[in-house]
């Protein structure tokens, strides 16, 4: 591939610079252009992959048919399948009628999958009957088709790490993969941003119908050494920001700093792989995290039910009372005999009984003596009678009974 024919493409496509990056990709983008394979165009957001589609699809034999660039990260997952396929009439729920999917309109052509990382997994495994044989079929539909489509995919997504993953289909990304095609960042292109700069100042000063905006040497300088995450997509954002927000046409270094932010998202380090030196885990997105909090709570859960059984196992119940743990399978209540009361008792010691410094056991210094529920009972009632005067209303309204149960129990526990 000539220079000539190289530089005719980037004038043809809008394609500003000369990095041996980018000229390397336009001349592998032409030469691939003739023939039939899949290629798989890689680069970070906004470094201009959608253009080498174009190339491609406008230098082959199928520059007459049609070219459909679809974004697969734009479209939900329940629909993606019916978008790309095509569905049959009440295969769901608003299939009011057959509908023809991007491969079967693309036909002849060229079809650009943007973002193929996001794919879901299943709509992989359909798009990869694709690249094989050629063959679809549509949602809701037992027919075979075939469609003659040339793909090309682009993707920001890190292939190798989404396959490690299990997020992406290794068989898959060899088939897309049979032109690579890398784009490399703006900040690899250091002799390309002033040329970009240039270019969307006088593009904005057309726009606006306003001077174009000069640079100071400072300015220039700060405008190379600035990392440009969102590569060429953010210089024409800032571009145009400087071009509406300052009046004056000549920007300093000054005016232009507040216009890049300082936040840099590809020097905070990354831990790869799943566990940290820590013995930590790494989540790699949300739902393993929902997991893992799911898991750690059902953990806690079984540990306190062992310790509630261990308690339950090893002390009593008060009042008699039957307690039942919840989620076990027996159906049996766990319950207590009486329960028990120390009995404090009163020792009455001579001066000369004990000598200095000695101390008197008794073996009966702790003896026990069990109460009943009868007794407990009788006591309670005779307590809230003395503090009521013997007033056996404010008794039982005390006690939360009837008076005619409060009578019972005081001729019953011969409290009269």
């Amino acid at each position: 591939m000539t220079p000539a024919d190289i530089q005719q493409a980037k004038q043809r496509f809008g394609i500003i610079g000369n990095a041996p990056g980018l000229t390397r990709a336009v001349s592998r983008a032409l030469q691939i252009a003739p023939t039939d394979l899949s290629v798989l165009i890689t680069g970070e957001s906004g470094t201009g992959k959608e253009f080498f589609p174009q190339i491609i699809h406008t230098n082959s034999h199928r520059k007459h048919g049609r070219y459909i660039a679809v974004n697969c990260g734009a479209i939900p997952e329940g629909t993606i399948d019916s978008e790309l396929f095509g569905h049959e009439k009440g295969s769901f729920t608003g299939a009011l009628s057959d509908r023809k999917g991007y491969f079967e309109e693309a036909d002849g052509g060229t079809i650009f999958l943007d973002e193929v990382g996001e794919l879901p997994l299943t709509t992989q495994a359909r798009l990869l009957r694709v690249l094989e044989s050629g063959e679809f079929i549509k949602v809701g539909s037992s027919k075979v088709l075939k469609t003659n489509v040339r793909i090309v995919a682009a993707t920001n997504v890190n292939m190798v790490k989404a396959i490690g993953e299990g997020k992406f289909r290794e068989d898959l990304f060899y088939r897309l993969n049979t032109v690579p095609i890398e784009l490399p960042p703006l900040r690899d292109r250091v002799d390309d941003i002033l040329l970009l700069f240039r270019k969307f100042s006088n593009d904005f000063a057309e726009k606006y119908r306003m001077p174009a905006i000069q640079l100071t040497d400072d300015a220039k300088e700060a405008l190379l050494s600035y990392r440009w995450p969102g590569n060429i997509r953010q210089l024409k954002n800032v571009t145009e920001q400087v071009s509406i927000f300052e009046t004056s046409r000549e920007v300093t270094a000054e005016v232009l700093l507040p216009y890049l932010p300082s936040y840099n998202i590809e020097k905070l380090p990354v831990i790869s792989g799943h566990d940290n030196k820590d013995g930590g885990f790494q989540f790699s997105n949300e739902r393993e995290m929902l997991y893992q909090v799911i898991f750690e709570m059902r953990k806690e859960v079984n540990e306190l039910k062992n310790i509630v059984h261990e308690l339950l196992a090893n002390r009593t119940v008060p009042n008699n009372e039957s307690l039942k743990v919840y989620g076990q399978d027996t159906t049996t209540p766990l319950s207590s005999p009486n329960i028990i009361h120390p009995v404090i008792k009163t020792y009455h010691l001579d001066d000369n009984s004990v000598s200095d410094g000695e101390i008197i056991h008794s073996e009966n210094d702790y003896e026990e003596e069990p109460y009943t529920m009868e007794d407990i009972e009788r006591e309670t009632i005779r307590k809230s009678l003395e503090r009521n005067n013997g007033k056996r209303k404010k008794t039982a309204e005390e006690l939360k009974i009837s008076e005619r149960t409060l009578y019972r129990k005081i001729k019953e526990y011969n409290l009269e």
